[in-house]
């Protein structure tokens, strides 16, 4: 029951944090559509870089691939909570039953892993050139997130087993 417990709290504590992101991209859309529009006209890249024609100056796409973001924050959130409910109501099913249960919160941690490594690590931090910022680089935080969610996926996916 322990682990149980533990498995479905870390799911609802990454349904809490990809709220509160999400919560927070759309409450003060402005200051952080900011960050998105520096990366995409990579702006504050090194200044010799050679990678620079990789930028996209169309403030429209900008806004796209912000809300895009803000998006699969919210279904990273969405599926969590709704993963973690599941388990939570599920906590005192056959191991059997809670693993089948696990689908949602996989889901919800998956997107989440894929948003933060793919959206920012891979895309914002490499084709962008956003660790080369000083002001607008968002790869350390991107990566305190994805490692944290990974984890988590980790060790919901460890089977249950029913006691003997």
């Amino acid at each position: 029951m322990v682990l149980r417990l533990s498995k479905t709290l870390m799911v609802l504590a990454i349904a809490f944090f990809a709220s509160l992101v999400a919560f927070g991209n759309i409450t003060d859309y402005g200051s952080n559509f900011a960050f998105v529009h520096h990366v995409f006209l990579m702006d504050t890249i090194f200044p010799d870089a050679t990678i620079k024609y990789r930028a996209i100056e169309t403030e429209w796409l900008h806004h796209a691939g912000y809300i895009g973001i803000i998006i699969l924050e919210t279904l990273t959130a969405l599926l969590c909570w709704i993963g973690g409910f599941k388990l939570l109501a599920a906590r005192n099913d056959s191991a059997a039953s809670f693993n089948t249960k696990k689908n949602w919160a996989i889901a919800g941690l998956t997107l989440g892993f894929l948003t933060w490594q793919v959206a920012f690590m891979s895309v914002g931090g490499e084709w962008f050139g956003m660790w080369m910022s000083k002001q607008w680089n968002g790869v350390p935080d991107a990566f305190r997130f994805f490692i944290t969610i990974i984890a988590v996926l980790i060790y919901l996916v460890l089977p249950e087993k029913d006691d003997a």
